[in-house]
């Protein structure tokens, strides 16, 4: 009931969790979970894992939302291929605080000065290129269409650069296992001096974030954050929106420079030195992101952020590389293709295998898995076998 009597709504209910600082009880959550993806699920698929295990190491969870009795659940039912489970526990803090530890709900980086000027110094540039192009439209120096398109291309460069700095890039947090296969394969793993953590392959500590970043490529200053797996796609679509940004413009200005012969398309006076200091910082971006998505793709490419590259050459160990490259829908998800020219974060169909390490509850579930497929291929083997 609320405050005046009246019964809520799911929608209600629904936007109290995002602004609540305390976890919803879990028929609140299945409740939203169903009404958001328009699905009915049977309530026995639900896994709601706490970090309590009782002596037999099976999960303990709560029977009722009151959490007065509680119960032992078994691991789930070996899924047929596209079969998914909902699993509801969420491992993500719940805090309404601005940082990059393991405690804090909302990633940002406010430790390094220098990188916030430079994030700060993006919006302003764009912004600065978004007004002269209206200035430019209000004046009748360009078409209203062409200004409208480029101030578009601006307010999703914008909003791109916004996504990857307030997005966590892929820090492992201090509970984080080998996944099951990595277990199998090799005996020892890494651990980071630093965060005293298991450290997946691919990653690096960041002594500007403080954290280990899985699949960590650098960190950039323009962004105030690491690059990593979790906001490759978005620092990506940053980076593409900005290249075409400086190149429309570009091509806007040249046009106008050398092919306007009549006084309907001259700039105006007053807006024509805006125009000039705009076009040597189109220049100056456009050279810079294309370095800097050669770059990407070639790690991309060949598997090789540009940290690893980097001591690679250091070494001369860039042929003995054995990286393989990087799919796709390792940075996009597999959500759809729709989804990736905006910044939405991606849904990646194995978490653990992009982000090179799985959890406790999650671990527990992936070992059913292996065991399970082992079983059935010896089963497969020893079929053949007696066949010949």
């Amino acid at each position: 009931m609320s405050s005046f009597g009246t019964p809520k709504n799911d929608n209600a209910m629904c936007t109290e969790i995002g602004t609540s600082s305390s976890p919803p009880q879990p028929s609140i959550l299945r409740s939203c979970l169903s009404s958001a993806c328009g699905c009915q699920i049977d309530p026995s698929e639900y896994l709601e894992y706490s970090f309590k295990y009782n002596k037999n190491g099976e999960a303990i969870i709560p029977d009722s939302d009151d959490n007065q009795q509680q119960k032992s659940q078994p691991l789930p039912r070996i899924r047929s291929p596209g079969e998914h489970y909902i699993d509801s526990y969420n491992d993500a803090p719940w805090s309404f605080s601005f940082g990059t530890g393991e405690e804090n709900g909302i990633w940002m980086n406010s430790g390094d000065q220098a990188g916030s000027i430079m994030a700060t110094l993006v919006w302003l540039l764009m912004t600065y290129s978004a007004v002269t192009v209206t200035l430019l439209t209000v004046t009748e120096g360009i078409p209203p269409i062409l200004g409208m398109i480029y101030t578009f291309l601006c307010a999703m460069a914008l909003a791109c650069h916004a996504k990857t700095s307030l997005t966590d890039p892929g820090s492992v947090p201090r509970s984080a296992v080998p996944q099951e296969e990595q277990r199998r394969e090799s005996p020892s793993h890494s651990m980071c001096g630093q965060c005293q953590t298991f450290k997946p392959p691919m990653s690096h500590h960041c002594r500007i974030c403080n954290r280990c970043v899985s699949r960590m490529d650098h960190h950039c200053p323009w962004m105030n954050n690491c690059v990593g797996a979790a906001n490759l796609k978005h620092f990506m679509l940053f980076l593409i929106y900005t290249w075409t940004c400086a190149a429309y413009s570009l091509v806007l200005f040249g046009w106008n420079y050398f092919f306007c012969a009549d006084e309907d398309c001259t700039f105006h006076v007053l807006v024509i030195h805006l125009v000039r200091a705009m076009t040597f910082l189109c220049i100056g971006a456009f050279l810079f992101t294309s370095s800097m998505l050669m770059n990407v793709t070639y790690g991309l490419m060949t598997g090789i952020g540009t940290i690893d590259r980097l001591k690679k050459k250091a070494t001369n160990t860039m042929s003995q590389s054995d990286e393989e490259p990087i799919p796709l829908k390792d940075v996009f998800g597999i959500a759809g293709y729709h989804t990736w020219p905006f910044p939405v974060d991606p849904v990646f169909d194995d978490y653990d295998r992009v982000m090179g390490y799985s959890m406790p509850q999650r671990l527990v579930r992936e070992q059913q898995f292996m065991e399970q497929a082992a079983a059935q291929q010896q089963k497969l083997n020893a079929g053949t076998a007696e066949m010949t």
